[in-house]
């Protein structure tokens, strides 16, 4: 009886295993990728390199800060918690210019149009970033702060989609099935929600909200005169 106290303390909360979950399939999606032998690694570009180096200390802070948070380290988890503010930007910024590179050298997906890749990559980082920053501004509370945090990491699982999911086979509807996916993500928050406060969380509708317009901009602007100029522009 007297190890009961100690099981409980050291089971993972709902929140861990999902900060985990996540972190643990979009590693695994990227690496089988590169294992398949869909990326040249030793000749792609330098900002490839540098992205994934900062997808990986963003996931890695995101499953330290879950655990942290959840076994009583809350003072480190907010000191590191202005370290994960700032790797934001690095994150967004090289994302763009992965994506600028991309286009130049013509490495994006070839059933991808530069509008449609363009879009992808900068609504994605953007929304990603926007609820990021609302899960800071709302630290002080925590219902708020970890939905919103695991909400971001929700759509970063778009690439690690495109990435598992056989993407040329299901154009055009690749989209829509990712999108139905990383709901279905949402969804379990909405489960865990209902049983511990009897309905969906703000934060939860949030982040579906979010998932669902991210998806529905991108497929706007991959058809927008003035934004497939654009990405001619950038590829020419």
């Amino acid at each position: 009886m007297a190890t009961l106290p100690q099981a409980r303390i050291g089971a993972f909360s709902f929140w861990q295993k999902l900060a985990i979950g996540l972190s643990l399939f979009i590693v695994f999606a990227f690496a089988q990728f590169g294992l398949r032998g869909f990326v040249d690694y030793a000749h792609a570009p330098l900002v490839m390199h540098l992205h994934g180096m900062a997808m990986l200390t963003w996931l890695a802070l995101l499953t330290t800060q879950s655990l942290l948070a959840g076994r009583g380290g809350l003072a480190i988890h907010r000191r590191l918690g202005w370290a994960s503010a700032v790797m934001v930007p690095t994150v967004v910024a090289l994302a763009s210019a992965l994506c600028f590179t991309a286009l130049r050298l013509h490495m994006f997906p070839p059933f991808f149009t530069p509008a449609y890749f363009l879009a992808l990559v900068h609504v994605e980082a953007a929304f990603f970033a926007l609820l990021v920053a609302m899960a800071v501004a709302r630290r002080g509370q925590s219902d708020w702060h970890k939905r919103l945090m695991v909400g971001s990491t929700v759509l970063l699982m778009e690439p690690a989609l495109g990435r598992l999911l056989p993407m040329p086979l299901i154009v055009p509807w690749g989209e829509w099935l990712s999108m139905v996916i990383q709901l279905g993500v949402v969804l379990l928050i909405v489960r865990h929600d209902r049983r511990e406060i009897g309905h969906a969380h703000p934060a939860t509708v949030a982040v579906a909200m979010t998932v669902i317009l991210s998806h529905v901009i991108v497929e706007l602007l991959a058809i927008t005169p003035w934004w497939i100029a654009l990405a001619d522009r950038i590829a020419a």
